[in-house]
């Protein structure tokens, strides 16, 4: 609904300039197979793995739910494989744990397909029947070899060839990440990496297997299904398509643009350059969760007219010409797409308090006084446009998802929705293979700045912490801003556990409580993104050429003078 707003009623003129309700992860690496970056499995199938790869992401933390199947699965016998920059509680667990440099996806999965291929592990019958495009690929990682991808992962390489080994030959597999393989300026690259290993063996399209991105926020999947990405409208209808086009001016009768809109990275270049006038932000707190801080201030104070819409008065917020209340979870019936695109109804369990109102309430008044009249009486009424006008939700409806939801595609009234993808063929047709080379990350470590810092997410708090630093009981667990380091690294800074310590980027500086860990490599340091001016200071904003994705999960940094 925000997107037809967006696109109806600002007009074609100024589609580009609209803010969007989530960044563009891209999930690109079965060549639009899995355009939607879901899960192509679902979350029950974890317990019944064989073997289990997690590699950019700490499960456990992220996404506890997730992270307690595993540990079941585990239990029950599953082998378990982590690649990460920090030992992470799953890695406690694992048969083969890779502690790999960050930045350094691509070069782990190179090596390991390098290694199966040498092997003769690969699943020649799958690529034969269900893949193009192998010749041109087996070139590409022939002479990628294993000490090649250690000498960068900064690991042995006996680490990658059984990890490989191990990963090949088990049934059911499943792939698990997250933002510690997208966020980065070869993220494309990362995840085209990650379907080539997968189509490789041949662990995906059957049940307990396949490719499972594992989303940051609780309805990043619905936002993302629902049109808030500047390519599309909603189902991954791309905004180019003539006829795509055609349907949706035919169903909310105005004229649309065939150009595809601004990332957000673009949108707050557009802020600082000026070609960006307006900006209306639902849900986003980009004065936390995006790279370089002091260019996002940049950003909105260059503003002519800043909308925040959100439940809370944001960092973000306070930077509003006008801010919308909008209402929590609790105080509105509506819809929430989980990870595993499972479509849940989330039933209103008390009023909206003081001048607060649901989201699609205050954008059909919004439309209704720009021009745009809306009449809608209810959020079911919405969702059942959503299916007109949406194949892969076509067969979904209130009465449907009243009891468990339904996972998409779910095409017509008597589709009982998708347990896993790409069964019997992908969404093209054959899948495809991508030559991929290592590229390193746009900023590394060196003598101005020597430490690389990676960035993340804590157990406690979510995402930007605009619900959960309200909270008492979460802020004693985790009261402000920290960095994990490791004991030779404090020891070689003057660093003392407990203390406070300024941290430097080419960016900006902040301030963070040192903790001293044995879970982090020498030369590197962790921090989380949960805090207003924390590690989002000092991040970079080189993008992903491909998605603008921003490279947050690895940049160069300093340490300061102690506070």
């Amino acid at each position: 609904m925000f997107q037809k707003m967006m696109r109806a009623v600002l007009g074609t003129n100024n589609v580009d300039h609209c803010a969007r309700l989530c960044h563009a992860s891209t999930v690109a690496g079965l060549a639009t197979t899995l355009g939607s970056g879901a899960m192509t499995n679902s979350i029950d199938e974890v317990i019944n793995h064989d073997v289990i790869f997690v590699t950019g992401t700490n499960t456990t933390s992220t996404h506890p739910i997730i992270g307690g199947y595993m540990k079941q699965a585990v239990a029950n016998g599953a082998k378990l494989i982590v690649a990460e920059p920090r030992e992470i509680e799953l890695a406690k667990l694992a048969d083969v744990f890779i502690q790999i440099q960050p930045g350094s996806n691509v070069a782990l999965f190179k090596g390991m397909m390098h290694h199966i291929y040498k092997m003769n592990l690969h699943n020649e019958e799958f690529i034969k029947l269900r893949i193009e495009g192998f010749s041109e690929f087996v070139e590409s990682i022939k002479k990628f070899t294993t000490a090649e991808a250690a000498e960068i992962c900064g690991c042995d390489k006996h680490l990658i060839e059984e990890a490989a080994e191990i990963y090949a030959q088990e049934e059911k597999a499943g792939l698990y990440y997250s933002m510690g393989v997208t966020q980065h300026s070869q993220g494309t690259n990362g995840v085209k990496s990650v379907a080539n290993l997968a189509m490789l063996c041949g662990h995906i399209g059957k049940e307990s297997s396949g490719i499972n991105p594992l989303r940051g926020q609780n309805n990043v999947q619905g936002a993302c299904d629902l049109g808030a990405l500047p390519n599309n409208y909603t189902g991954y209808q791309k905004v180019f398509d003539q006829n795509v086009r055609e349907k949706f001016e035919k169903a909310w009768g105005v004229e649309l643009s065939n150009e595809v809109g601004l990332t957000v990275p673009r949108v707050i270049d557009g802020l600082v350059s000026g070609e960006v006038k307006f900006l209306y932000i639902m849900g986003e707190n980009p004065m936390v969760s995006d790279p370089d801080i002091n260019h996002v201030i940049k950003g909105l104070e260059n503003a002519e007219f800043l909308v925040v819409q959100d439940i809370f008065l944001t960092e973000t917020a306070e930077y509003a010409d006008v801010v919308l209340p909008a209402s929590s979870y609790a105080e509105k019936t509506g819809t929430f797409t989980n990870t595993e695109r499972r479509v849940q109804l989330v039933n209103k369990a008390i009023e909206p308090v003081g001048e607060s109102k649901p989201d699609w309430v205050i954008l059909q008044e919004v439309m209704t006084s720009m021009g745009y009249p809306q009449n809608y009486n209810s959020p079911s009424e919405i969702m059942d446009e959503i299916a007109q006008v949406t194949p892969i939700y076509g067969g979904m409806s209130y009465e449907r998802i009243i009891n468990g939801g339904l996972q998409w595609p779910c095409l017509d009234k008597n589709h009982m929705g998708t347990r896993f993808l790409h069964k019997d063929k992908f969404a093209r047709g054959k899948g495809l293979f991508t030559a991929i080379e290592y590229v390193s990350p746009m900023e590394v470590a060196d003598n101005d700045y020597p430490i690389t810092l990676t960035t993340g997410r804590t157990l406690y708090h979510y995402h930007t912490a605009t619900m959960t630093n309200k909270t008492d009981g979460i802020n004693k667990m985790v009261p402000e801003n920290f960095l994990e380091v490791s004991e030779g690294t404090a020891k070689k800074y003057n660093l003392t556990n407990g203390e406070k310590t300024y941290v430097s980027s080419r960016r900006g500086t902040t301030t963070a409580v040192v903790h001293v860990v044995d879970t982090i490599k020498d030369n590197i340091i962790f921090m989380p993104f949960h805090f207003a001016k924390g590690a989002n200071v000092l991040t970079n904003t080189a993008l992903d050429e491909f998605c603008d994705i921003p490279e947050l999960k690895v940049c160069a940094v300093k340490f300061d003078d102690k506070l």
